[in-house]
């Protein structure tokens, strides 16, 4: 849980160093600008505060890492969802509007997620979790969306070491797969969730190890 608070003060302390020009740039979401990006991490942060106040009185179906679930075919920026996000973004006509509107959420999802009982159920899409495998997931869309957010400003800070680390972890055991050790975590999740186009002698230590293609939705929170 811990993790979770790291994660996320991290990610918005880059989105508060964005220069406003950077926020037309193509983000890491294919389809996706960095302002299409940071509108969605503001839907993020209202799903944590709906989520956290939101208790089950069933038993946990998911944990954190059956929240995810592989897909085959990357994210274009076309689904419906995806695609409201982009019209929701293009209303912050602003920069400082969508940050300024992040920076409210952002916080307040961090203080619930600091002050919720770790082994509480929690509901969301269908899906009934524990709090800390809830916040758990969310340790991989934060460190996700970092690096979505850094590909299109070089010299931006980084996830935390410890959050690239743990994502990777959590990719691994998503996928069934060891990415090569060699590889640098942030690298491994970008490959791996089709981010990044292998080069041929990492395509062919993919092949190596039997992954063809496996990738990630951009986000299921």
């Amino acid at each position: 849980m811990d993790l979770f608070s790291r994660s996320l003060s991290a990610l918005l302390t880059t989105v508060a160093e964005l220069p406003d020009e950077t926020f037309a740039r193509p983000s890491g979401c294919s389809g996706w600008s960095v302002r299409d990006l940071v509108c969605h991490l503001v839907i993020d942060a209202q799903d944590v505060l709906i989520t956290l106040a939101t208790p089950a009185d069933a038993a946990p179906t998911h944990d954190a890492l059956s929240y995810w679930t592989p897909s085959a075919t990357p994210p274009d920026g076309k689904d419906p969802f995806d695609a409201l996000t982009v019209r929701l973004a293009a209303a912050y006509e602003d920069p400082a509007l969508l940050r300024a509107h992040l920076e409210d959420l952002g916080p307040a999802a961090e203080r619930a997620a600091r002050l919720a009982h770790p082994d509480l159920p929690v509901s969301t899409q269908d899906m009934t979790l524990t709090v800390r495998d809830y916040l758990g997931a969310y340790v991989l869309e934060w460190t996700l969306h970092h690096l979505d957010l850094i590909a299109a400003v070089p010299g931006a800070g980084p996830p935390p070491a410890e959050s690239l680390a743990r994502s990777r972890e959590m990719l691994e055991r998503i996928l069934r797969v060891r990415l090569p050790e060699a590889w640098a975590d942030a690298d491994g999740l970008r490959i791996a969730t089709g981010r990044l186009r292998p080069t041929p002698a990492q395509r062919t230590e993919l092949d190596a190890l039997g992954v063809r293609g496996q990738m990630l939705p951009l986000s299921l929170g």
